[in-house]
């Protein structure tokens, strides 16, 4: 099964010039702790409720604070024709829930959660093995480049 079968494609994204208390309101809103940061049609950061609590809120900075100043500027993607267990496979070595998908083009066109993989597999197998390499202790917990 492609990514694309079973990725969220209705994604909202934060700009980098919005500020964090704006991002993290758009994250309750839509009850999600994670946020692609796009810019001139392009992907160019990521942003969890864990940068705003630890990059921002941790070191004093208000929530006036530009989504770019505690952003993650190295992402890691998947793109909409690669296999779920490709995905998986990421996501367990990264130690993250959730990748955006881009397409060939480097378009952003949705997000694949450990969720999504999850019913997308009839076995279960590849979501089993991901949340494994993600609950294992140690580790960098950021995106890097893909």
């Amino acid at each position: 099964m492609k990514i694309r079968e079973c990725m969220s494609r209705d994604v909202k994204i934060a700009s980098p010039d919005q500020s964090i208390q704006d991002a993290a309101r758009l994250m309750g809103e839509i009850d999600a702790g994670v946020l692609p940061v796009g810019e001139n049609d392009r992907l160019v950061g990521m942003l969890t409720d864990r940068d705003i609590t630890v990059r921002a809120v941790a070191k004093g900075r208000g929530p006036e604070t530009q989504v770019r100043e505690v952003m993650s500027r190295e992402i890691r993607y998947c793109f909409e024709d690669d296999d779920l267990q490709s995905a998986a496979e990421n996501m367990s070595e990264l130690k993250v829930r959730r990748l955006p998908v881009l397409d060939r083009d480097k378009r952003l066109v949705g997000i694949v959660s450990l969720g999504d993989i999850a019913r997308g597999e009839h076995d279960h197998h590849h979501a089993g093995s991901a949340l494994e390499g993600i609950s294992r202790p140690g580790g960098e917990h950021s995106q890097s480049m893909h």
